[in-house]
């Protein structure tokens, strides 16, 4: 029998979490120990004591998050099988042993059935963030099982969730919980990165842009690009690997640009086409006057939650009619949400909104979206998240 304390479900809430869900609200709770501490583990029954599986408890709208539906404790040989299933599936993929990157995510959270942990692999060091409580506890135990998987191949475990976590909980701060990282340099498909995981954004890299990036390459040879939000510069250096004729790099943060800075500087033969630049993306492109041929817009989240997704949507076609509007004829943009809340088909409608009152013919070349190592959970289609499109601009 388990030893963890039990939670029981309302009539008929049991459904979701039968299909695998992994979260339960609190309205969906009927009976639980008072006295339970955020990020302890529960069992969850039903209304009529059919045991459901095992979460991390959290006071709040998401009361427990399922990590397990198996009637067995979560230890050390949990997390093993875990990260080895993960691990196996990246295998399958043919990321762990890739000769074009060596950087990837090993778990995305719900999508590998681990709400609340993302762990991200950069050339041998392996960055974890934990989105909720509970996640924290198992750390040890998540170092252990990393280097059972990766053997010598993992040289450092870093902590990053000092930013994703309540900031009053006690004792958490961003940390090497194991080894010393040999380099904080990647590659993929021929650039080079420098990832800052101790004060960079995320982990440090945006990994789920990594296929994106490499078809945006894909046409920008002799043009003139505009990577607006350019963050770390990832899209600027691979249109200049791909033979851009000049990039044009824009963020309103001044370490942004200066990180996008850094990373073209890692990739040698590109002195004369980049110019990096600190400005607010919508007032920059409101100034320019048709001069891009490709331009890729990959700002933050807009909306975080439900209530901000209204604005969201007036922000992004603000955006996007602006850039519509002073793209060249026959540019091709590339705009992205990584709002969870914008689901696909209301992001398509709001870029389509945008085209109508920029007043440019506009076709759609591609439907964009998370990498493979950002997998989708088809019990959970909250994991679904990226969305983009390639537009052709008359």
């Amino acid at each position: 029998m388990l030893q963890y304390p039990k939670i029981t479900l309302l009539k008929g809430k049991e459904i979701s979490i039968i299909r695998k869900h992994h979260w339960i609200f609190s309205g969906a709770i009927d009976k639980k120990d008072p006295d339970l501490e955020n990020g302890q583990l529960v069992q969850v029954f039903s209304a009529r004591d059919l045991f459901l599986g095992i979460g991390h408890y959290q006071n709040g709208s998401i009361m427990v998050r399922m990590i397990s539906y198996e009637e067995a404790p979560i230890d050390l040989d949990f997390w093993e099988k875990r990260i080895g299933l993960a691990y196996a599936m990246r295998q399958s993929l043919l990321l762990t042993s890739s000769q074009e990157t060596n950087v990837y995510r090993l778990i995305h959270a719900e999508g590998d059935g681990l709400p609340g942990l993302i762990i991200d692999f950069y050339n041998g060091t392996a960055v974890i963030q934990a989105h909720s409580i509970g996640m924290v506890q198992h750390f040890d135990d998540l170092t252990n099982a990393l280097q059972k998987v990766y053997g010598d191949g993992l040289k450092a475990v870093y902590d990053k969730s000092a930013e994703t976590l309540p900031k009053n909980l006690p004792g958490i701060q961003n940390k090497m919980l194991f080894g010393t990282p040999e380099t904080n340099l990647v590659q993929e498909y021929g650039c080079t990165y420098a990832i800052d995981w101790e004060h960079g954004q995320k982990t440090g890299f945006f990994v789920d842009q990594r296929e994106n990036r490499k078809l945006f390459g894909s046409y920008a040879k002799g043009k003139k690009v505009l990577n607006a939000f350019c963050y770390s510069g990832g899209f600027s250096v691979s249109a200049l690997n791909a033979g851009a004729k000049e990039v044009h790099s824009v963020d309103i943060s001044a370490k942004a640009i200066a990180l996008t800075e850094e990373n073209v500087a890692l990739n040698p033969g590109f002195e004369g086409t980049h110019k990096a630049i600190v400005a607010d993306v919508v007032e920059y492109i409101r100034e320019i006057d048709l001069d891009y041929d490709l331009i890729v817009l990959d700002p933050p989240a807009f909306a975080k939650n439900i209530k901000s997704r209204h604005n969201a949507i007036k922000a992004y076609k603000k955006l996007n009619t602006e850039t519509l509007k002073h793209i060249k004829s026959g540019g091709i943009l590339f705009t992205f949400s990584c709002s969870q809340v914008i689901d696909k088909q209301l992001f398509a409608n709001t870029i389509t909104a945008a085209a109508i009152e920029s007043g440019r013919n506009v076709r759609i070349l591609h439907y964009l979206s998370q990498p493979a190592d950002h997998p989708i959970n088809i019990f959970h289609q909250e994991t679904e998240y990226l969305k983009g499109l390639v537009l052709f601009v008359e």
